[in-house]
């Protein structure tokens, strides 16, 4: 049977609408029917469902308020609740696909390279810093696993940058956009598909990166450009200074996919996503 945390999430709605199109059976559980964060509670509910993988998409994934007001959730979450998830799959023999994010790197490469799988974390945030010890608990705990890093996701069952863009273009004339920090966009369908990819053609464990595809990193300038190319707003280009936020933004969030293209899967380019994901939202 196939579990699925966090299924209320961005990414877990989506797995869901994937696995049901594909007429797939799952277990679905948020927090109401399992708390991550409390070991007792996942050895009751792993006891009943017995699942033979997880799709381990529960996280806390509000950055800067990890750095304070949420920082102790933020490691119950991604790191207790992490751990206990890790244990629960290696007792059943599960196999663990477990989410994590170019926050477990410095972010401080020269742009134009990219991020290796296996480039050592340094994380700069206490959300970089939970989200390495959970990708740590994954690999002690789970026999098998894959970890699969990604980065800058967008989908329509969550708040991403792609509605904050379309909101602010509503109600203003020009938006500024940082054009400092590099990176590839993810469509959470490219990313769910490539979990149940890496599942079903038992590829090897380990850790993977997964975005959308470009032939090297864009910054969030270009990216908003392309959202509101149809829209009747200025978008300026304006550097990280402008917008001081509490946890530090990753100058180069640009990670390698060649392992997960190595794997068969194909990824479609972030502008193909990002229209998929506009035909997927008028559904």
């Amino acid at each position: 049977m196939i579990l699925i945390t966090g299924a209320k999430g961005q990414l877990g709605t989506e797995l869901r609408y994937l696995l049901d199109e594909r007429g797939v059976d799952y277990v679905a559980a948020d927090v109401e029917e399992m708390d991550i964060t409390d070991s007792e509670k996942v050895e009751a509910f792993f006891a009943e469902v017995k699942p033979t993988i997880i799709y381990h998409c529960a996280a806390y994934t509000a950055v800067d308020a990890a750095e304070d007001e949420g920082k102790e959730l933020n490691y119950k979450i991604n790191v207790t609740g992490t751990e206990n998830i890790a244990k629960a799959a290696a007792k059943y023999d599960a196999i663990l696909v477990y989410i994590s994010t170019d926050y477990v790197f410095e972010g401080q490469k020269p742009v134009g390279l990219e991020l290796e799988v296996d480039e050592p974390a340094n994380p700069q945030t206490e959300y970089g810093r939970t989200k390495r010890l959970g990708e740590e608990a994954v690999e002690k705990y789970a026999g098998k696993f894959y970890t699969v890093r990604t980065a800058w996701v967008f989908g329509n069952y969550g708040k991403n940058f792609v509605f904050t863009m379309q909101n602010l273009a509503e109600t203003r004339d020009t938006l500024g956009v940082v054009n400092d920090q590099f990176g590839r966009p993810t469509w959470t369908r490219t990313l769910a598909e490539f979990m149940v990819h890496l599942v079903e053609t038992k590829q090897d464990f380990g850790y993977y990166h997964l975005s959308n595809d470009s032939e090297k990193g864009i910054s969030w300038y270009d990216f908003a450009k392309e959202i509101l190319k149809d829209k009747d707003v200025t978008v300026n280009p304006v550097s990280s200074d402008q917008f001081p936020a509490k946890a530090k933004r990753p100058l180069n969030s640009t990670m390698s996919l060649a392992k997960a293209k190595a794997t068969g899967f194909v990824i479609p380019s972030w502008q193909d996503a990002l229209e998929a994901f506009y035909q997927q939202g008028q559904k």
